[in-house]
């Protein structure tokens, strides 16, 4: 079915397209794109501090720092990248952080309606995924469900094509293929998050195609989007050796999500549904022990309030109360070859307050209540003393810097 559902999008984006959508990270390129100026620097940052209510301690974290550069060399091709340090420490002792490239593209404008972009470039999945600035989200943790189940950011190297039906004002698409998943590295509790290959000797002997419908109709935003590739990545004597299925798609990993947003004087919403699929997660844990689940699922839906609207509602600052709601479960199925584990089975409450005294700086806080299952006790390779004992229900509060510009 979700080959289909990528076969349709694929067929709907040879239509006509009449305009680009540009989202809130492009608004690192504005300057580049709108500007004489040939090559733009610009950036943004998140800093945290978390307190665990349960544990009383607490830890203070320069989350990421990222730096973008952008060249343009004519008015259609442009090139963007961007820099991400990680946990602010890279070498030296722990704690360690990680440096890596978030993305490093080419953009070709066909026209001014339908654009390629091509390189290590992020695809249109999820919400988060292509809008993660600082600026961009309530909390200082982007959504749980959009960090494990749909592993924003994610980043893979291929080719995109990107641009709008024109006899259906306010629908976009999105096509791309790129590189597949690692299933070797897939951890339980993570979802396929360690499975991404983020242009590192990517291993392209498996392909992934991943598709998007987005559709703005007055203040709603409604996105549904797919994903599916292979996850084995290895020649066929190696794939029959682990008796994995070699091949483009070999052992493949399917998802699919829809989202919707809406924004009207002060109130915002927004909501989002995914699920991942991995049909031979009993060959992957044959082959890997990693205790691979065959189906996972998650949602979560938030509300929030500006209240700057009430006092003029043309400023540009931001004063948001916000509430958010979030489920996943990240071994919804299991083959029987696998452990359930009840961490995996997560709700979360988030309440806070998301303060911009001037566009392109936030200051956040915000109140975190974990519940889960009971842990499976089997799965402790050191238990108490040394495996501190494990709480189904958890509180952390945090506050945090970010900026954008």
């Amino acid at each position: 079915m979700l080959r289909l559902c990528l076969l349709g999008i694929f067929v709907l984006s040879s239509f006509w397209a009449f305009s680009q959508v540009l989202t809130q990270e492009d608004s690192l390129s504005a300057g580049l794109i709108r500007a004489n100026n040939s090559t733009v620097i610009s950036g943004y940052g998140q800093l945290k501090f978390e307190y665990d209510l349960r544990y009383k301690t607490g830890t203070a974290n320069l989350t990421r720092n990222v730096l973008f550069l952008g060249h343009k060399f004519n008015n259609n091709i442009y090139f963007f990248s961007e820099m991400e340090l990680e946990d602010a420490k890279i070498v030296g002792g722990e704690p360690s952080g990680e440096l890596s490239m978030e993305q490093l593209f080419l953009k070709f404008n066909i026209n001014r309606d339908i654009y390629l972009q091509a390189g290590l470039f992020i695809p249109r999945i999820g919400i988060t995924n292509e809008n993660h600035l600082p600026t961009t989200f309530n909390g200082n943790d982007r959504p749980y469900v959009e960090t494990f189940l749909i592993p924003a950011t994610w980043r893979e190297i291929g080719i995109g094509l990107y641009g709008r039906i024109r006899s259906v004002p306010g629908l976009n698409y999105s096509f791309a293929v790129m590189n597949g998943l690692r299933s070797a590295t897939f951890v339980n509790g993570l979802g396929i998050r360690e499975g991404r290959q983020e242009g590192s000797n990517a291993t392209a002997s498996n392909l992934a195609v991943t598709g998007s419908l987005l559709y703005y109709l007055k203040d709603w935003r409604l996105q549904a989007s797919g994903y599916y590739g292979g996850s084995a990545g290895l020649v066929k004597r190696q794939a029959d050796s682990l008796q994995l299925d070699s091949g483009p798609f070999g052992t493949p990993v399917g998802l699919a999500e829809a989202n919707a947003q809406y924004h009207k004087d002060g109130v915002s919403f927004r909501a989002l549904a995914a699920m991942v699929n991995i049909r031979d997660a009993f060959e992957i844990n044959r082959a890997y022990g990693n205790n691979t689940p065959s189906m996972m699922i998650g949602m979560y839906a938030e509300f929030g309030y500006n209240f700057y609207q009430l006092i003029n509602k043309d400023a540009h600052k931001n004063m948001t109360v916000f509430i958010r709601q979030e489920f996943m479960d990240l071994n919804y199925k299991i083959p029987s070859n696998g452990i359930k584990n009840g961490t995996n089975r997560k709700n979360y409450t988030i309440v806070g307050v998301t303060y911009q005294p001037v566009s392109g700086v936030v200051i956040k806080a915000d109140y975190v209540l974990r519940k889960t299952d009971e842990r499976n006790e089997d799965l402790i390779v050191t238990p108490f003393p040394q495996q501190l004992p494990y709480y189904t229900s958890n509180g952390f509060f945090n506050l945090g810097l970010g900026y954008s510009f």
